[in-house]
């Protein structure tokens, strides 16, 4: 009976342990690869709540993210807001800016200069679905406009359409 080499059989026992090393790194590799590659994304590409008309969480739908003051009440010295929105706003994503309309909802924007106007002030917020006004829509802050507007816009606060604005005539809860 023939005898290997003392040490030719070790290092066969190497490159084989090496080799299945490889193959499981690579077999590691594949399944990341595929788990990464999943269709259970969190981009808000929904937009509608399985048949609920609610609003998707961040997702604007194909007509673009829409926001309506359906009622305004006085608030102390503030106006208290109530809106409907066919998104969920969140700060890390899309959001709404509410502001008097002394402003443009392209002024509202951070990128208003791109556009070619003067930036202005607005408030911007996640609550829903009533808002109190402060900081930029503080009633100090209105001078004589008596109207708020809101458009969405999104985590850089740029206004995500500004065709897409709705105003509302808080005059009655402002009080005098």
């Amino acid at each position: 009976m023939a005898q290997s080499h003392p040490l030719f059989f070790p290092w066969v026992i190497q490159w084989e342990v090496i080799a299945m090393f490889k193959l499981g790194l690579l077999l590691v590799a594949f399944a990341l690869a595929v788990t990464a590659c999943g269709s259970d994304d969190d981009t808000g590409s929904e937009t509608t709540a399985a048949g609920s008309g609610d609003p998707v969480a961040n997702a604007c739908p194909a007509e673009g993210c829409e926001i309506t003051i359906v009622e305004a009440s006085a608030n102390g010295d503030e106006v208290e807001v109530t809106w409907d929105a066919n998104f969920l706003a969140d700060f890390t994503r899309n959001h709404i800016h509410i502001y008097w309309d002394n402003y443009t909802a392209d002024e509202v924007s951070s990128d208003a200069e791109d556009r070619g106007v003067t930036q202005g002030d607005w408030s911007p917020t996640d609550e829903y679905p009533a808002y109190v006004t402060e900081s930029a829509t503080s009633t100090a802050n209105r001078g004589e406009s008596t109207i708020l507007c809101v458009t969405a816009a999104d985590r850089d606060h740029v206004v995500l359409d500004s065709s897409i604005v709705h105003c509302f005539d808080v005059s009655a809860a402002l009080g005098g």
